[in-house]
């Protein structure tokens, strides 16, 4: 996050993308081979940075994002928190095409929706898996039984 800041807040400092773009080199050559980030971060820019990094080397890394924070097609943050189906395909669908990639491993929910039952959110990453669209799925900031609710509906590797 800390790579293109967010909106107008620059909680770490100014974002200086060149300095993003050499240290993910940097990390390739010390051996750091997975990149994590999130749709939310500077909304879309960050998954956009890292693939202006990695070029076409997405084979030597490992590349993670995480959704849930609802973003408008204005790729504006609306601070609702959306892990129904159809947000999460759509999620992924902007993922996958901003990180110039066919397969996310691993997609996580970044926060939980309290609106949506975590079985819809994880039977809809679940299906992502099926399709081949995402390898591992996780959960970010949950609790224990949020994560008992979603084991007991699918078992995605």
């Amino acid at each position: 996050m800390g790579m293109t800041g967010f909106e107008e807040a620059h909680i770490y400092g100014p974002a200086d993308q060149r300095e993003a773009i050499a240290t993910i080199h940097r990390s390739l050559e010390l051996g750091s081979i997975f990149l994590d980030t999130a749709d939310l971060y500077e909304p879309l820019k960050n998954e956009l940075l890292i693939t202006k990094a990695i070029g076409g080397k997405h084979d030597q890394y490992i590349l993670a994002t995480k959704f849930g924070w609802e973003i408008d097609d204005n790729k504006k943050v609306t601070w609702v928190i959306n892990g129904k189906k159809d947000y999460v395909k759509k999620s992924l669908e902007r993922s996958l095409k901003n990180l110039n990639t066919d397969y996310i491993n691993p997609y996580y929910l970044h926060r939980l929706d309290k609106n949506t039952p975590i079985e819809k959110t994880v039977d809809a990453m679940a299906e992502l898996v099926k399709e081949g669209k995402a390898g591992y799925t996780g959960l970010s900031e949950v609790s224990y039984e949020t994560v008992k609710q979603a084991h007991a509906i699918t078992r995605s590797p």
